[in-house]
């Protein structure tokens, strides 16, 4: 059901999804939706967002900070987990979808938490390869802003190759300092 509401939140945004969407997408009823969810559109929204939060939790950040695994293995392994979130680029990033409009007021905290999260992991591995405090944070920052933007230019220009060349030019960045 999760993974449902997160398709239809991710290609429509908050404002777009409508119960309708939201109802075809979990095989249920808008009756069924309401009584899982009887604070509505949000209280759907918040579960997926804590969905998301979870599996990026166990799967990225986690691999991204396994100490038992050299930095390059964890670095490669936390790019590969990155490509599986968004199946290689065909899937929006949840942090622009909810970030429109009602949504950006809604959800600010948590958006914000989870860049955050991303920025903090992505410098521990900068830190783990050599880089100095201030470098580790841009590069950190620059990865972000990588990702969240090749995501916008591959599905804007229908090919994904831009995605998967991003986390590769983010692999050998990361390698080459």
């Amino acid at each position: 059901m999760l993974l449902g509401l997160t398709d239809v939140f991710r290609s429509k945004g908050y404002e777009g999804a409508s119960l309708n969407d939201l109802a075809e997408a979990t095989g249920l009823k808008k009756a069924s939706l309401y009584h899982r969810f009887p604070d509505g559109k949000q209280a759907m929204a918040v579960a997926v967002m804590d969905h998301i939060e979870k599996w990026v939790e166990e799967n990225i950040v986690k691999s991204l900070l396994d100490v038992d695994k050299t930095p390059q293995e964890r670095l490669k392994n936390g790019l590969s987990n990155i490509k599986t979130f968004y199946d290689a680029g065909n899937k929006d990033c949840i942090f622009r979808a909810l970030s429109m409009q009602t949504g950006l007021t809604l959800f600010a905290e948590q958006i914000k938490g989870g860049m955050d999260a991303w920025i903090s992991t992505f410098s521990e591995i900068g830190l783990a390869l050599g880089q100095s405090q201030q470098n580790a944070h841009n590069s950190a920052l620059q990865a972000l802003v990588e990702i969240q933007g090749s995501l916008i230019v591959s599905r804007g220009m229908n090919d994904i190759t831009v995605f998967d060349n991003t986390l590769k030019n983010i692999e050998k960045r990361y390698l080459s300092d």
